[in-house]
């Protein structure tokens, strides 16, 4: 126990400095807290110190911060599934899916091509082809929906059409990022085996149908018929409680606890209230103690010192190009193709770019399930980084300041009225 809180003090005091020097330079807070889990892990610290590195983080009391931080990402996985607005979604529907749609569908093909190589080189030993190809596509198309989020807050374009499209696709994105990787999850199972992969994807299909066809609506009629608007401290608990449920549940089918708790959220009712509520009791929780331990574990993953030689860092450079422009590339075509100028086309392709700490739990999963290997799984992590990090840089390349993208068609048809 002692061990344990002298490992989260130093985790949040690192990754509170870090965080709060990141937005100093004008990045994301989550930049500073994932570099601040690199700076205690063997690339940093294990290198200046291999003996404190030791005595702080022996690899025997890894297991208890890998429960806690799971704790907190179940927490997490909840709240952004709270913030799908499905009724905004399925008013814009076609430019979210067109926009969505081509995101994923670029980068997980240019990831396909990427994965026979990759895997030859950097796959751990009986990692299947397909599920590979999935866990691989997956790393190269997911957008980070709460980074995402909050660079369109700070730059006050949430409520601009830009702003608006970037939310829906990634919403979306995130939705079928997760159906996917819950697919390879069920397709590499538990012990490796394949015996019960139709039991599983059973369980997968039959608890979608549970949760999106009887919970959700069971839900929103539960709301309809409260007699108090306010969230209640009971009523807390049992949202919490249903939560972990259903994250025990997905895990006991043999897919992934953070996959139930982000289906939790999606079923949760939409009542601003509560949604406001569950947001500042969550999140703060979550973000200030649970979350970092989950960054300070990703930082004791991630072996740059691997990535020893030039031909190393040849394949991390065909990774991050194809990634970037995989991601960019496919998201401002469709941007474009859909009546967008090319300077908000642009401007979509690096917010959707965005990756974050979402991409880093799909690669801790995929990591854990032993899809990666520790030299792939570094790869990924600085790609990670690099396109999370250069989302502010390239809008203020394009001239996107805050609150001033404008819907090219709107601002046509104003010009004729006028």
């Amino acid at each position: 126990m002692t061990l344990l809180l002298i490992q989260m003090s130093v985790v949040l005091g690192v990754t509170i400095v870090c965080g709060w020097l990141a937005r100093k330079l004008g990045q994301a807070r989550v930049i500073g807290e994932i570099i601040g889990g690199i700076l205690l892990g063997p690339s940093v610290l294990g290198r200046i110190s291999p003996h404190a590195s030791a005595a702080l983080f022996p690899v025997a009391s890894l297991h208890l911060l890998d429960m806690l931080s799971t704790v907190g990402l179940i927490l997490y996985l909840f709240l952004i599934g709270m913030e799908l607005d499905y009724e905004q979604l399925s008013a814009h529907r076609k430019t979210a899916v067109i926009s969505s749609a081509t995101s994923i569908f670029v980068p997980f093909f240019v990831g396909a091509l990427l994965a026979h190589s990759l895997r030859i080189r950097f796959a751990p030993h009986g990692i299947g082809s397909i599920p590979f190809v999935i866990f691989l596509g997956i790393a190269m198309s997911i957008t980070a929906f709460p980074v995402l989020a909050r660079i369109l807050e700070e730059r006050e374009l949430q409520s601009t059409p830009l702003g608006v499209t970037a939310i829906l696709s990634a919403a979306v994105n995130d939705l079928i990022g997760w159906l996917l990787l819950a697919l390879a999850l069920a397709l590499i199972g538990a012990d490796g085996g394949s015996a019960s992969l139709p039991i599983r994807l059973a369980g997968l299909g039959g608890y979608l149908v549970l949760m999106l066809g009887i919970v959700r609506p069971l839900a929103a009629r539960a709301v309809k018929m409260r007699k108090k608007p306010g969230l209640s401290l009971e009523l807390l608990g049992a949202i919490i409680a249903g939560t972990l449920a259903s994250a025990a549940a997905t895990e006991w089918i043999g897919i992934h606890p953070l996959f139930g708790a982000f289906l939790a959220g999606v079923c949760f009712p939409r009542v601003p209230e509560w949604q406001t509520a569950l947001r500042a009791r969550l999140d703060m929780i979550t973000s200030v103690l649970l979350l970092p331990l989950f960054f300070a574990l990703t930082g004791l993953r991630t072996r740059l010192d691997l990535l020893n030689d030039v031909a190393m860092w040849w394949w991390s450079g065909i990774v991050l190009v194809g990634a970037v422009f995989g991601k960019m590339g496919g998201a401002a075509l469709a941007a474009r193709w859909t009546g967008q100028s090319w300077r908000n086309a642009a401007a979509l392709g690096a917010l959707l770019n965005t990756r974050g700490l979402v991409e880093l739990v799909v690669l801790n999963i995929a990591y854990n399930v032993g899809a990666f290997s520790p030299t792939l799984f570094t790869m990924l992590v600085v790609m990670a980084l690099l396109t999370t990090m250069s989302t502010t840089p390239i809008l203020n390349l394009l001239g996107v300041k805050n609150g001033d993208v404008q819907d090219e068609r709107a601002k046509s048809l104003e010009t004729t009225a006028a």
